[in-house]
């Protein structure tokens, strides 16, 4: 039977997602500590506590695979645009690209970046919504997610 409490708790383990603000990696922490000591206690809560999970995991790995393809990419461009004569006695980083090349991997690396802003946001948005059907008994997918915890 589901209570008013499971209800709770499952709204609760969504929620603890924005711990991130206040210490490192508290996205991933408090919901695993609170999906963990809970877990056992309904299916409903189990079930949200592994959708909080996998979702904040899953955007880690698109960060994180994001980030290693655009910051190289950046640094390639913003190094490519500047002379370096006295700091480097002459040595240019010149990867033999065109300036038109250059811009155009400049503008996908902000690109990139501008995609990482727009992941934030929609995990705030997404967190939320999960909260709120939590709250109100239904379950949740959040969307995008690789089920790491099946």
């Amino acid at each position: 039977m589901l209570t008013t409490h499971h209800k709770n708790l499952a709204a609760v383990i969504h929620l603890s997602a924005f711990s991130k603000f206040i210490f490192p990696l508290g996205n991933f922490i408090m919901p695993l500590i609170f999906w963990t000591v809970n877990k056992d206690k309904s299916e409903f809560i189990d079930a949200h506590g592994k959708q909080a999970i996998n979702f904040q995991l899953s955007i880690l790995l698109y960060t994180v695979l994001i980030g290693a393809l655009t910051i190289p990419l950046f640094l390639f461009g913003i190094l490519n645009t500047i002379s370096f004569p006295d700091l480097w006695h002459g040595y240019d980083f010149d990867f033999n690209i065109s300036h038109r090349d250059n811009f155009n991997v400049i503008i996908l690396s902000i690109l990139a970046g501008l995609l990482v802003i727009a992941a934030f946001i929609l995990e705030i948005i997404f967190v939320i919504i999960a909260t709120s059907k939590a709250n109100q008994g239904e379950p949740y997918n959040y969307p995008i997610t690789i089920k790491f915890l099946k």
